[in-house]
């Protein structure tokens, strides 16, 4: 198994998420089509709920942009912790690159959400310490992706390509100049095309 993972899902368009990105839309108009194939929509088939057991695998811990764990920014003027309930999924320490200082968000079921303001660097070395060689995955978004795509950390990336095209958002590739990975597996349903690509020096 892989020391770092990513899984994303993405618009034929490139785009991780749809424009007008909201607290009541966080996907941005459109952007939950590109999920559909793991929230509920019946014509997801076997390759969707294998896809899903890549997804849900667990990890030692969790790199997330502040964007993604919320829709608070600059200062914290408000209390926020997370869109995900009391007990979100991730089970693990996720550490959240952000320019503005927050104590620990210690949740049920083992989530503790860190804040790390040094940089994608650090919050990623500090992952992967805490991971203990369980491995880490890089949550998102965009931003977070593209960043870890350009520090090399990534050692297999899954991308859950949908057939919608969401015209503007958030693109995950833009400003990555190198894609250093081959595909190793491909599965597809009418709802997604799903692609595990493993880095070519990873082994």
């Amino acid at each position: 198994m892989s020391d770092t993972t990513c899984h994303m899902s993405i618009s034929l368009d490139g785009f991780v998420a749809g424009p007008e990105q909201s607290r009541d839309n966080p996907l941005g108009k459109h952007g939950k089509e590109l999920h559909s194939w793991h929230i509920g929509d019946p014509r997801a088939t076997e390759a969707d709920k294998t896809a899903n057991t890549w997804l849900m695998r667990p990890r030692g811990a969790y790199v997330m942009g502040r964007n993604m764990f919320g829709p608070i920014r600059g200062e914290w003027n408000e209390t926020w912790d997370g869109w995900w309930g009391p007990e979100p999924p991730y089970h693990a320490p996720v550490f959240v690159p952000t320019h503005y200082a927050h104590e620990p968000i210690e949740m049920e079921g083992g989530t503790t959400f860190h804040f790390v303001t040094e940089g994608f660097d650090a919050a990623y070395a500090q992952a992967l310490e805490t991971a203990d060689g369980k491995g880490v995955d890089i949550a998102g978004g965009a931003s977070t992706v593209r960043q870890a795509l350009n520090a090399g950390a990534i050692d297999e990336l899954t991308l859950d390509i949908a057939p919608v095209l969401l015209g503007s958002g958030e693109r995950m590739f833009d400003g990555v100049e190198t894609f250093d990975f081959e595909p190793i597996e491909v599965l597809h349903s009418p709802l997604t095309t799903h692609i595990r690509y493993r880095k070519r020096d990873a082994g």
